[in-house]
């Protein structure tokens, strides 16, 4: 799909379908609307009083104007009121547009929207992901591919000449996409190295550095954490570090870190009925969001040096599997006392989070489908966000406003460390069920001494049971944004932990 920005009129354009974003104090057609529904013959008037149109935020109608006219259709988008347009808003917008547009056959759409705070460029970026996001369909594993026709050109009016923000938008939209095809594909295919083959192209393609450690590499490190709940899997284990270095000094450093368990069979403790266990190819989502990013900034190539890492294993079950009550040494020396073996993923996180900190970054964040108890709590539209450093809460915080990517911030709550004590150990993996995604987020606190560090579980938001906005039902891609957007952020202040 052809995506371009135009300074024609809505009142000037003439194609196929043309679509325009009306706020509630608009439905009486003031202005262009009404000079548009003269132009119209009507059409705009009797389109709004027999569908009952308010302007409603995500409401949208959609008629054929008569024969003889300069567009085929028109389609209005609902608002809201001004005052509380978001951007995430005109995504919604964007979204519902193409696929209304689509579902009309249109093949040229010309999309009138407003522009975000005067912000043409901004804009004009969430637009093309609300379009784009909106349309991608998976149909890797089908048989046959929908041949219905598909929407060919969209031409963003009014908002000027915006060529450098749509190519970013697209790069994003690719990045989103590349995690969403890993954590829809299946533990089959979508294995540890498979993981690493990815990491391997966009090294490649984007010149970043790329180291892969082995499993005689990680034992060298003292892994023990990591190399513990990769045991019982006979597919080895990939941990991998993929670098971007500016040239010239680097604005910040930066290590991305993503949860990549390619398939959890809850091991020993294993996932019983109605454990969601054939979802369980999902638990890698975090994983799929750092190597989006990665995707997306190797190409952009921001001021930022930036470390993506992924300690990426099965969970599984065999003569060799890790047992409940056995202790694993983590790699900054720290004894685990494991008490539940379905509680895998902050235990390769442990090592992944102590080899960042090595790095000398500025600050850390990682993307975990670490705990139920998250999802119990915020929902499947919503991440949990735990840090130590306020002014990394609060980036964090800014960048999901813009994205459209929901976090909520949640409290360490130090009185609850006391749950992962062990008595034979430094600490034990798993807590029980009260404040699971609390004690989930203090158990990784723990393999971070000084470094900025934020954690985000985003067990409920890597996937949708049904299409939402600009999601179709399936993988998300969640995170890719949000992090590509954090990284991007000029001004940022994050440095050493509030404690």
């Amino acid at each position: 799909m052809d995506v371009r920005s135009i300074s024609t009129s809505r009142l000037d354009w003439s194609e196929d379908t043309l679509a325009i974003g009306v706020f509630e104090s608009e439905v009486e057609l003031t202005g262009d609307l009404a000079t548009l529904d003269q132009k119209f013959a009507g059409v705009l008037k009797e389109l709004i009083t027999e569908m009952e149109f308010k302007g409603k935020s995500g409401s949208s109608v959609v008629t054929r104007v008569g024969s003889g006219q300069s567009v085929r259709k028109v389609m209005f988008l609902g608002l809201g009121q001004p005052e509380t347009l978001t951007l995430d808003g005109l995504r919604q917008a964007a979204a519902s547009a193409a696929r209304l547009a689509t579902k009309e056959k249109s093949q040229v759409l010309g999309l009138s929207l407003p522009p975000w705070q005067n912000d043409a460029a901004l804009t004009a970026g969430a637009i093309v992901e609300g379009l784009v996001l909106a349309l991608h369909q998976d149909q890797r594993f089908k048989s046959e591919e929908d041949s219905a026709p598909k929407l060919q050109r969209v031409e963003l009016l009014g908002l000027g000449e915006q060529d450098a923000a749509i190519a970013q938008a697209q790069k994003i939209c690719e990045g989103v996409i590349l995690a969403r095809e890993l954590v829809a594909a299946p533990a089959n295919v979508v294995t540890p190295g498979k993981l690493a083959e990815t990491a391997e192209q966009i090294a490649h393609e984007c010149g970043l550095e790329l180291e892969i450690l082995e499993t005689e590499d990680c034992e060298k490190l003292g892994m023990g954490a990591f190399l513990g709940v990769s045991h019982a899997s006979d597919l080895p284990p990939k941990f991998i570090h993929l670098t971007y270095k500016p040239n010239g000094t680097p604005r910040r450093r930066l290590a991305l870190i993503g949860k990549g368990v390619t398939f959890d069979s809850g091991g020993l403790n294993i996932k019983g009925a109605g454990s969601g266990i054939e979802m369980m190819k999902t638990d890698m989502g975090g994983a799929a969001a750092v190597l989006g990013a990665a995707q997306v900034l190797g190409r952009l190539k921001p001021g930022v040096e930036l470390h993506f890492i992924v300690a990426a294993t099965e969970n599984m079950i065999s003569g060799r599997a890790v047992r409940p009550g056995d202790i694993l040494t983590a790699s900054n020396g720290k004894t685990i006392e494991v008490n539940n073996t379905d509680a895998e993923g902050r235990l390769t996180l442990a090592d992944a989070l102590v080899f960042a900190e090595k790095l000398g970054v500025d600050a850390i964040v990682d993307l975990a489908t670490l705990t139920g108890a998250c999802v119990v709590a915020l929902g499947d539209g919503i991440a949990g966000l735990w840090s130590s450093s306020d002014g990394l809460a609060a980036e964090l915080a800014q960048t999901a406003e813009l994205t459209g990517e929901k976090v909520w911030r949640m409290p360490l709550e130090e009185k609850y460390l006391s749950l992962i004590k062990s008595p034979i150990a430094d600490l034990k993996n798993s807590a029980g069920r009260a404040a699971g995604a609390i004690t989930g987020a203090l158990f990784l606190k723990e393999f971070v001494k000084e470094t900025a560090w934020a954690h985000l579980d985003v067990a409920g938001t890597v996937w949708a049971d049904k299409e939402d906005g600009y999601n179709s039902a399936g993988a998300t891609g969640y995170g890719v944004r949000l992090l590509v957007n954090w990284a991007l952020l000029e001004g940022a202040e994050a440095g050493k932990s509030d404690g």
